[in-house]
């Protein structure tokens, strides 16, 4: 994987925020500002005009920019969250052209780590946690275990599916959705939502550039 493949990822979520818009907002009309299907769109429209102009920069520096670029447009919890994330990812990367399964997966743990740090949350709290923790479990044994890149992937994407279904049933313990109370049970979270949307994107870009 290179920079082609940081670049693919950023759009590939830009078509998928893109496609699920109107979804995000109403999840987010149920329990929180009502705005985060336009704000990631705004987002990754912003990174992927960025990324554009970007002249042959390693995949790490990328990743930095792209965090750098969400903190700036988007508005709400999920920008500085992506953002301070993908640039925590990136540092991990720092100046070499490529990487392996592996790093992807130390870049993905660090970009967890500065989302539980950021927002203090952990699984269960009905946040972007629920499904990202999950998926980098699986990727992390998926590749320990010698399964293929593009199947761990897979599987990675499908653990943050899983663990975006099961916000439903949780009360929120953090963010705006956490004034709701009870009231927030039976809803999905789309933070959750949005984050399985991002693995689900980094698979199909993993794959297209294998």
């Amino acid at each position: 994987m290179d920079a082609a493949t940081i670049t693919s990822w950023m759009r590939e979520i830009d078509v998928a925020v893109r496609a699920e818009r109107d979804h995000l907002v109403q999840l987010d009309a149920a329990i929180g500002d009502g705005d985060h299907g336009t704000n990631m769109v705004r987002g990754f429209e912003a990174v992927v005009q960025a990324l554009g102009a970007d002249d042959g920069s390693p995949p790490g520096k990328l990743l930095v920019l792209a965090g750098r670029t969400l903190v700036s447009t988007v508005g709400g919890a999920s920008g500085p969250l992506w953002g301070s994330a993908l640039r925590s990812g990136g540092r991990v990367l720092g100046e070499q052209m490529t990487f392996e399964g592996n790093q992807l997966v130390e870049v993905l743990s660090a970009a967890l780590a500065s989302v539980k740090d950021l927002g203090t949350a952990a699984v269960g709290d009905k946040t972007m946690v629920d499904a990202l923790e999950p998926a980098v479990d699986t990727l992390r044994s998926r590749l320990h275990d010698g399964v293929a890149l593009d199947q761990a992937l897979d599987a990675a994407a499908a653990a943050a599916e899983a663990g975006m279904r099961s916000t439903v049933p949780l009360q929120a313990r953090k963010g705006r959705a956490s004034y709701l109370g009870e009231r927030s049970v039976g809803h999905q979270d789309p933070g959750a939502t949005s984050t399985a949307l991002i693995l689900r994107a980094l698979q199909k870009a993993a794959t297209k550039g294998a």
